[in-house]
């Protein structure tokens, strides 16, 4: 018996007999054209016309977010750079071939060299070109092996149009020796909550048949397991099971401690899916999808209807929404498009806001109509935040409106070191951690180079979170998180301990972080809490913290799955 290990994703156990990914085909010869060039860049587009549609219709099948990421594959392998490479190729003599083979894996090489979360795109490049091969040489595309029997998967990573399509009737967990956290794998995988650990690089050394236990709770990949581990997980698998299907109860931690669990949702569209998986209302409610596609700000009267169709989902429940966040990666033409060096620290968020503030106005306008003609308990929240002035000038606009619970996002450090300040005028504050993080690690979380400092677990990131909960405590006001270190289930908990009296998430996720919070006391979750805080780096507390919960009483690891 031996322990590979990983970045787990989720919380499942999972067990069963290896099959490995069927490696690549062999990479073309590089042998002169027989058929001239024009002939050689007609197939090379039409293979690669046929792979984006392949890709798209894979996405439209799959829906959520593997849609989005096989959409933007589509759009890879049609991307006009590259295609002038393939044509440069084939231009000097070579077929579409070698042509296709060689252009894609100069990119791959770019992407690979840039590292972070663009490397971990180097894995997408790989299955564009594979499936564009297989088209050129009339072969059956690259995807999961069918062996006839349920298996635990073994992939050097796995493409996003395979991981989209996954059968979880027989594909009972993953385990790939690239990847990290953010890499599509695990992205997807955390969506459609399959068991998996990523980034386990000894599971090389795995061969088909070998039975493997996968813990994604802990990270790690116990080979050939003997007879009581392999009880024992089949016993965690359906304590799990059971826990995730039995009907979804309000968050609570083991001693009783109330913490609501709420969704973020990024249209009403959404609301139903949340509130089937359990959400005990809407902790972050992104208004930007009404604005991102238009040429121009919508109406009031178009706002409210999409507010009102949202709040109707949630009578008498919480429903955070957040004013439009522009800016940054999100710029709109008639708010803030001028061209700015540094935009994530430009006029985004409530700066932009201000700067136009007929729009945010209108918001308010339409959200005060739509909470007169519904039931739910409406909060209100300006993003990017970083003032005190700011959360005056916000809370005393929506108090105009005659909006009651007016609140802010913090994701900056100042607003984080000022908390108390901050809440003597705001109702509430909700931490955004994927911004708190970019700015606490000064590293632009849409810049690859700098993707290893992206990380909520660093000490750091977490010192900032327990400023804004003791402030909220000691002005009895609540402090929710609603970036994506709430779906972490570990980190949630310590996020409890740091001060946070509500989580807000994908609602994927809810039934994962429900049973961890509910296997841990408050005071449990402080000493989690001072265990992260008091490492070094993030992979430290990450490593602490597992450990720490492992040592935990008995009595409390026994439902742990």
């Amino acid at each position: 018996m031996s322990v590979l290990r990983g970045v787990g994703i989720g919380l499942g156990v999972a067990q069963g007999p290896v099959v490995r990914m069927t490696e690549a085909s062999p990479p073309p010869e590089n042998a002169p054209s027989a058929i001239g060039a024009d002939a050689e860049r007609a197939r090379a587009r039409d293979a690669v016309t046929a792979v984006a549609e392949e890709l798209n219709a894979r996405g439209e099948a799959a829906g959520g977010s593997a849609r989005e990421v096989l959409e933007a594959q589509a759009m890879i392998a049609e991307d006009p750079t590259l295609q002038d490479e393939v044509d440069t190729r084939i231009d000097a003599g070579a077929t579409a071939e070698w042509a296709v083979h060689d252009a894609f894996a100069g990119f791959r090489a770019t992407l690979q060299a840039v590292g972070g979360y663009l490397g971990e795109r180097a894995a997408d490049l790989d299955d564009i070109a594979q499936r564009v091969l297989a088209r050129l040489r009339g072969a059956d595309a690259p995807g999961v092996p069918d062996p006839g029997y349920p298996f635990v998967l073994v992939a050097r990573d796995l493409a996003p149009a395979d991981t989209a399509l996954l059968d979880l009737d027989k594909v009972l967990a993953l385990i790939t020796t690239d990847g990290g956290p953010t890499s599509h794998t695990a992205i997807l995988a955390r969506e459609k909550g399959i068991v998996a650990v990523v980034g386990a690089a000894d599971a090389a050394t795995l061969t088909s048949g070998q039975t493997v236990i996968v813990d994604a709770a802990a990270g790690t990949v116990t080979v050939d397991p003997s007879a009581d581990e392999s009880v024992r997980a089949t016993e965690r698998a359906a304590a799990r099971r059971s826990a995730v299907a039995a009907p979804p109860t309000p968050g609570a931690l083991g001693d009783g401690t109330r913490i609501a669990l709420l969704a973020n949702l990024g249209k009403p569209a959404d609301a139903a899916d949340a509130v089937a998986r359990g959400a005990e209302g809407v902790g972050l409610f992104r208004t930007e999808f009404l604005f991102l596609s238009a040429a121009q700000a919508p109406t009031v009267a178009q706002q409210r209807t999409a507010y009102r169709e949202l709040l109707a989902a949630f009578p008498g429940k919480k429903v955070v929404v957040r004013m439009l966040d522009a800016g940054a990666d999100k710029p709109l033409a008639f708010l803030n498009d001028a061209h700015e060096e540094n935009p994530a620290m430009g006029l985004r968020g409530l700066r932009a806001l201000r700067a136009s503030e007929d729009i945010l106005r209108e918001q308010l306008t339409a959200l005060a109509e739509a909470d007169t003609e519904t039931g739910a308990e409406l909060w209100v929240m300006a993003p990017m935040v970083t003032t005190v002035e700011e959360t005056a000038y916000f809370t005393g606009l929506a108090r105009e409106y005659g909006l009651k619970t007016a609140g802010v996002m913090v994701e900056v450090p100042a607003s984080a070191l000022l908390a108390d300040r901050v809440l003597a005028h705001a109702d509430f504050a909700s931490i955004g951690t994927n911004d708190l993080t970019q700015y606490t690690m000064a590293a632009d979380r849409m810049l690859g180079s700098v993707a290893g400092f992206q990380d909520p677990w660093h000490p750091a990131v977490l010192r900032l979170v327990r400023e804004v909960g003791d402030a909220g405590a000691r002005a009895g006001k609540p402090v929710g998180i609603c970036g994506e270190a709430a779906a972490d289930p570990l980190l949630a908990v310590v996020l409890i301990g740091l001060g946070a009296t509500s989580l807000s998430m994908a609602p994927s996720a809810l039934a994962d972080v429900r049973l961890a919070i509910s296997e841990r006391t408050l005071d449990e979750a402080r000493r989690l809490a001072e265990v992260a805080l008091a490492a070094d780096d993030a992979a430290g507390a990450r490593h602490a913290v597992v450990e720490a919960a492992a040592a935990l009483p008995s009595h409390q690891k026994e439902t742990t799955s």
